[in-house]
């Protein structure tokens, strides 16, 4: 599964790590599909939990300007080449995007291919029009699409 993000926000550019904003739920929303708490792990721990779920991490915008951190300030936006990513992919049975924006840009390249497109909420802080428990519902929905085992991953330690 390949997860998309529009552009990282600046947390996350400053960082240099994908949903480094303290409030991006993110991290507990892919956790709740992974059955791994991934908000207790550093962040090298989270990328090989969710790698070895099966979930790839990418943005549909290569560049753009923006200032701020939302999507609705990015302005001449380069958008990555997503069909010629998931052609490289042959194991790849989805991809979701993680907000309006993220699915805007995606969709339409990825139209013509076979893979699951799947529209989600934006884990963003920016995002509270959606309680809580109904973006973990429409997020566990990626769940049918993990396609290894969840028992090697890093798990968060206890106490």
């Amino acid at each position: 599964m390949l997860i998309l993000g529009s552009l990282p926000g600046e947390a996350s550019l400053a960082a240099r790590q994908y949903y480094a904003h303290p409030q991006n739920r993110f991290w507990h929303l892919i956790g709740g599909v992974t059955g791994i708490d991934l908000v207790a792990l550093d962040y090298d721990a989270r990328l090989a939990a969710v790698q070895a779920a099966g979930i790839a991490l990418w943005d549909t915008v290569a560049s753009a300007r923006r200032s701020g951190s939302l999507d609705s300030a990015i302005r001449h936006a380069e958008h990555a080449p997503l069909a010629d990513l998931v052609a490289r992919l042959p194991q790849l049975r989805a991809v979701a995007f993680n907000g309006r924006k993220a699915s805007t840009i995606g969709r339409p390249q990825l139209a013509r291919t076979q893979l699951a497109l799947i529209d989600l909420p934006s884990s963003s802080p920016a995002y509270a029009a959606m309680p809580l428990a109904e973006k973990e519902r429409l997020w566990g929905k990626l769940g049918e699409f993990l396609t290894h085992p969840l028992a090697s991953a890093p798990r968060a330690p206890h106490g």
